[in-house]
C-alpha cells in the first residue's frame, strides 16, 4: 500500500488544508449509507437518488489525505446494496473497488436492522406515563428485537468485509460505527423521546457498533469509533455544538443524521485512523 503522506497530529486538528498531490496519489473508495453520504448537507451531488454531499466525511478525509476519492455512499443503503443495484439503477458499491485501491471506508448496518424507523416510533410528545414506551414494545416477551437484529447481521458484515478485501487486496479498510445520538437520560422535550426510551435506543446503537467493530477486527479491518468522537455533541447539545441533528434539524441536514460540523469531525477521525 502506498504511504499516506500526512501526519496524524495535523489530521486530528480537524481543520486541515488539502495536501498537495503526491507522485502516487492515494486511491480512496468510500462505501456506505446516509450516515456517510450526508443527505441535505450542501452541496448535494447532482445524482439526487443517493442524497450525497460533497461535504460528507469521505470528502473531508480525502482532502486531509490528499487522496483521489471515489464516493459511492448512498442514502438508504444496506449490506445488500454493496452487491446489488440500489433503487434498481445505482451500480453495486463493490464495483468501485479495484486492485489499485489503497484505502476503503465503510459505514453500514443501521438500515439493515431498521433502527431509523424504530426511533420515529419512539416519539412521545407528552411526558410519561401518557403514551407507550418503545423499549417496552421492543423488549416484550423477553426478546430484544433490535439487539437480536444486530447480532443476526454479523455474518453479513463479515462477508462484506471479506469481499472488500478480495476486490481491493492491498487496501487499508476502515470500518466506522455510528455516532452518539442521545445522552444518558435523554432531553425530553428537546428531543421528544422519553429518557428510558432514549437510553434504550442509544444502547441498541451501541450494540450495533459492537457487532460492527467485532466483525471489522475479525475480518482484517480497523474500526473507527464515531460514537466516541461525538460524545457531548449529540442531539441534546446546543444547536451550534451538535454533530448530529435531531428529529427537527437546526442545521442543513436530514433528521437523525450528521450535519456538516459532525462530518468535519468524523472525517478528521477517519483520516487519523488512516495514518495509524
Amino acid at each position: 500500500m502506498r504511504r499516506l503522506a500526512v501526519g496524524a497530529a495535523a489530521v486530528a486538528a480537524m481543520v486541515v488544508p488539502a495536501l498537495p498531490a503526491q507522485a502516487d496519489t492515494l486511491e480512496y473508495v468510500a462505501m456506505g449509507d446516509s450516515a456517510a453520504a450526508g443527505p441535505l448537507i450542501p452541496g448535494q451531488d447532482p445524482n439526487l437518488a443517493c442524497l450525497r454531499s460533497d461535504h460528507d466525511y469521505p470528502h473531508v478525509a480525502a482532502a486531509a489525505l490528499g487522496a483521489e476519492l471515489t464516493d459511492v455512499t448512498c442514502s438508504g443503503a444496506t449490506t445488500g446494496d454493496f452487491a446489488g443495484h440500489q433503487f434498481g439503477f445505482e451500480p453495486p458499491q463493490y464495483d468501485a473497488l479495484k486492485p489499485s485501491t489503497d484505502l476503503v471506508s465503510v459505514t453500514i448496518g443501521a438500515n439493515d436492522i431498521g433502527i431509523a424507523g424504530q426511533v420515529i416510533a419512539c416519539v412521545n410528545l407528552l411526558p410519561e406515563p401518557v403514551g407507550l414506551s418503545c423499549e417496552d414494545r421492543l423488549t416484550a416477551g423477553g426478546h430484544d428485537r433490535l439487539a437480536e437484529a444486530a447480532q443476526a447481521l454479523a455474518p453479513k458484515l463479515g462477508a462484506a468485509f471479506d469481499e472488500i478485501h478480495r476486490r481491493a487486496p492491498h487496501a487499508k479498510v476502515l470500518v466506522t460505527g455510528y455516532g452518539t445520538y442521545i445522552r444518558t437520560g435523554g432531553c425530553w422535550p428537546t428531543q421528544p423521546i422519553w429518557g428510558r426510551d432514549g437510553d434504550y435506543l442509544q444502547a441498541s446503537l451501541g450494540e450495533l457498533n459492537d457487532v460492527i467493530a467485532t466483525q471489522a477486527r475479525a475480518h482484517g479491518a480497523s474500526y473507527v469509533d464515531f460514537a466516541a468522537t461525538s460524545v457531548g455533541h449529540d442531539t441534546c447539545a446546543a444547536p451550534d455544538e451538535r454533530y448530529l441533528e435531531g428529529l427537527l434539524p437546526t442545521a442543513p441536514a436530514a433528521p437523525l443524521h450528521p450535519n456538516a460540523r459532525g462530518m468535519a469531525a468524523f472525517g478528521a477521525a477517519l483520516a487519523a485512523g488512516a495514518v495509524r
